[in-house]
C-alpha cells in the first residue's frame, strides 16, 4: 500500500529533522496495529531512543506530533509504552475505496511447480491425503493469484514393495475379484488386499515365533514378505506376467482416484510416475559414484555420507540393485526441471518426511544441480481424530470418500434442522448440501497452519455460528439476497462523498487488506492466512449489517455507497474462498 511508503518516508524525515540522523526508508519497519489497540499502523520506537536520548514514550510523542503535522492522511496518534500507533483519517480510506478494484493476479513472478497428493497405488485416499490435497491445491491457487505461473503436479507412487504386497495378496486370496464383480471402487478393492497382506504376514510371523524363530528374523523371513520381494525383482526385470498384473491393478486404482479427486475439487496439470523415473534416478546415482558423491558398501549397496551436515549415512540404492524412495525422487526432480525449468518447486509432503527431503536436496546440491536451491519442502502436520492416529495397513484409516459423504450428510441434517431449505427445489438442495459439507471440511482443515498437527472434529466444522466455512458461506449468501432485493438504479454506485460510520470504515480497511493477505499467504505457503482473512471480512460485514440499514436507507447516496461496499465484500469473499477451493452458494 502506497500509504505505508508515505508513512515510512515521514518517519525518516522526522528522525532526520528531530535527531539529525539519516535513516533509510527501507530500514524503517511498520506493523499493522494490534486489534486490541486503536490505530492502523504501528512504529516501534525503542530502537530510536539511542538517537533521541529520551525515554521511549517521549520519543514516540515527538515523532507522533511531527507525523500528524506533516502527513495529511494521519488524523491522530496514540502511544502504548514505546509503540506509536497512527490513526489514518476516514477521508483517506473513503477516497482509496472509490478507486479500489479487486485484482485477481498480482504481478508476474516466474514459474513454480507444486507437487501434492503423491498417493500409493496400493490403497485408497484417506483423511491424511485429504489434508495434503486440499493444502497443495490451495497453495497452488494462492501462488497463481500472487503472480506465479503454476504447474500442479502429482507423483504417483506406482511401484515398490508396498505395491507388490497388494499384488501378492490379490493373487493368493482374491479369487479373481474385480471392481465390476464386487461393485467396489478400484482403489478400495486394492486397498482391501493391502490389509489382507498385513493380516496374513502377521499370522506367519506369529507362527515362526511360536516355532522358536527370533521375532526380528521372523519379520524378515516370513514367506509372504519374501514372495513380495521376489515379485519386486521380477517387476524391475520386466517379467511380463508381473507387469500385466501391475498394470491391471493400477488401472483399478486410477479410476477410483479420479472419482475422489473430482469430489474433492482438486486437479493436476502434470502426472509423474515413479515407474518411469526410478531408472533415471539410478543413472544419476551412477554419475554420483563417479563423482565421489556416493560410495558402495561390501554388499554392493550405494550410500551417501552426510554426517558433516549433522545427518547420517543414507541408502540410495539397495545391494540387489533395486531402488528406494530417494532413488526415484532424484530422478523425478531431474525430469521436472528439464521439462519445465521452474524457478521454484514445492513438495507438499507430511513432516514425517522432513529428514528425507533434507537428504534429497543435499544430494542434488552435491551433484551440482544449481536449480536445487529453488526446492522447498512444505512440511505439514498429521491429522488426528478423537479416536487417535490412523494406520493404513491395519485398515483403521478414515476413508476420504466416506468422510466426504459424511460431511455432506451432516450439512444436510444441520441445514434441514434450521429450516434453511424449505421450498427449495430438490436438485438445488442437494447441490447446497454438497457445497456446505465440502466447504466445512476444507475450511476446517485449511484454517490450521500447515506446520501444526491438527485434530479434525467433523461436528465442530459444520457449525453455522462458529469460525467455520458455512459461516463465511452464509455471509456471502446474505449479500446475494441483498442484491436480489435491490433496485437496479441503486447498483450503479454513483455516490458522492459520504460521512461513514466506524463499521463502514472498518469494513473498507478489511477489504483493502486483500492484496497484502494474498501475498503473505503466498510467501509463507499458508492458506490458513486467507482463511483467517475470510473470517475477518465476514465478521466485519456482519457488524456493518447489524449496525446500519442498507436497502432501507432513505439517503440514496448512502444506500449506493453501502451497496458498493456489500458488492465488493461479496466479490472478495467469493474470490478468497475460491483460492482455497471452496464454492459459495447464492442461497442458504
Amino acid at each position: 500500500m502506497q500509504l505505508e511508503t508515505y508513512l515510512k518516508q515521514g518517519i525518516s524525515d522526522a528522525i532526520l529533522d528531530l535527531y539529525d540522523v539519516s535513516l533509510a526508508v527501507e530500514d524503517i519497519k511498520l506493523e499493522v496495529t494490534n486489534a486490541d489497540f486503536k490505530g492502523d499502523f504501528t512504529f516501534v520506537c525503542f530502537p530510536i531512543v539511542r538517537f533521541s536520548k529520551k525515554k521511549p514514550e517521549e520519543t514516540a510523542h515527538e515523532l507522533g506530533v511531527y507525523i500528524k503535522q506533516n502527513i495529511d492522511q494521519v488524523s491522530d496518534f496514540n502511544i502504548v509504552k514505546g509503540f506509536l500507533n497512527f490513526e489514518i483519517s476516514h477521508a483517506y480510506w473513503l477516497e482509496y475505496f472509490k478507486v479500489y478494484e479487486l485484482k485477481y493476479k498480482l504481478g508476474n513472478k516466474g514459474k513454480v511447480m507444486v507437487e501434492y497428493s503423491s498417493p500409493n497405488t496400493n490403497k485408497p485416499l484417506h483423511l491424511g491425503h485429504v489434508r495434503n490435497n486440499l493444502l497443495g491445491f490451495a497453495v497452488a491457487s494462492i501462488l497463481e493469484a500472487s503472480g506465479y505461473d503454476v504447474i500442479k503436479s502429482n507423483l504417483i507412487n506406482d511401484r515398490g514393495i508396498h505395491i507388490c504386497k497388494s499384488m501378492i495378496a490379490w493373487q493368493k486370496f482374491g479369487n479373481g475379484e474385480t471392481p465390476e464383480s464386487t461393485g467396489m471402487k478400484g482403489d478400495h478393492l486394492v486397498g482391501k488386499y493391502y490389509v489382507e497382506f498385513d493380516k496374513h504376514y502377521k499370522s506367519q510371523i506369529n507362527q515362526l515365533v511360536e516355532s522358536g524363530v527370533d521375532k526380528e528374523k521372523a519379520e524378515k523371513e516370513a514367506p509372504l514378505l519374501l514372495e513380495a520381494q521376489e515379485m519386486l525383482i521380477k517387476w524391475e526385470n520386466g517379467d511380463p506376467e508381473t507387469i500385466e498384473l501391475w498394470k491391471t491393478m493400477n488401472a483399478w486404482v486410477y479410476a477410483g482416484f479420479d472419482v475422489t479427486y473430482k469430489a474433492l475439487g482438486v486437479s493436476f496439470d502434470q502426472y509423474y510416475y515413479e515407474s518411469q523415473t526410478y531408472l533415471l534416478g539410478k543413472d544419476i546415482i551412477e554419475e554420483g559414484l563417479k563423482m565421489g558423491v556416493f560410495f558402495k558398501k561390501p554388499d554392493n549397496s550405494v550410500w551417501i555420507d552426510l554426517k558433516d551436515h549433522g545427518l547420517d549415512e543414507k541408502l540410495v540404492l539397495r545391494g540387489d540393485g533395486t531402488s528406494v524412495y530417494i532413488t526415484q525422487d532424484i530422478g523425478t526432480a531431474q525430469r521436472k526441471f528439464e521439462q519445465f525449468k521452474c524457478d521454484k518447486s514445492i513438495y507438499v509432503v507430511g513432516n514425517e518426511q522432513d529428514y528425507h527431503f533434507k537428504v534429497l536436496f543435499l544430494i542434488l546440491q552435491k551433484m551440482g544441480r544449481t536449480w536445487a536451491s529453488g526446492l522447498h519442502h512444505l512440511s505439514y502436520g498429521m491429522v488426528d481424530l478423537p479416536s487417535g492416529k490412523m494406520k493404513s495397513r491395519e485398515g483403521t484409516v478414515v476413508d476420504a470418500d466416506d468422510l466426504m459423504s459424511e460431511m455432506i450428510a451432516a450439512a444436510k441434517e444441520k441445514t434441514e434442522e434450521l429450516g434453511k431449505t424449505d421450498g427449495m427445489p430438490e436438485d438445488e438442495k442437494q447441490e447446497l448440501f454438497k457445497t456446505l459439507g465440502m466447504g466445512a471440511l476444507k475450511f476446517f482443515i485449511l484454517k490450521v497452519d500447515p506446520q501444526k498437527r491438527m485434530l479434525f472434529n467433523p461436528a465442530e466444522s459444520i457449525d453455522l455460528q462458529g469460525d467455520t466455512g458455512p459461516f463465511v458461506q452464509y455471509t456471502y449468501a446474505r449479500i446475494q439476497s441483498i442484491f436480489r432485493a435491490a433496485k437496479p438504479e441503486d447498483c450503479t454506485y454513483k455516490y458522492s462523498d459520504v460521512i461513514a460510520r466506524e463499521s463502514e470504515i472498518n469494513l473498507i480497511k478489511c477489504l483493502l487488506n486483500f492484496e497484502s493477505e494474498v501475498l503473505k499467504a503466498a510467501n509463507s505457503y499458508s492458506p490458513a492466512i486467507l482463511i483467517s482473512y475470510a473470517l475477518d471480512l465476514a465478521k466485519a460485514f456482519n457488524r456493518l449489517y447489524n449496525d446500519v440499514s442498507i436497502l432501507k436507507e432513505e439517503d440514496s447516496n448512502l444506500r449506493q455507497f453501502r451497496l458498493k461496499l456489500s458488492r465488493m465484500t461479496g466479490d472478495t469473499l467469493k474470490h478468497v474462498l475460491h483460492l482455497v477451493g471452496i464454492n459459495c452458494p447464492d442461497r442458504m
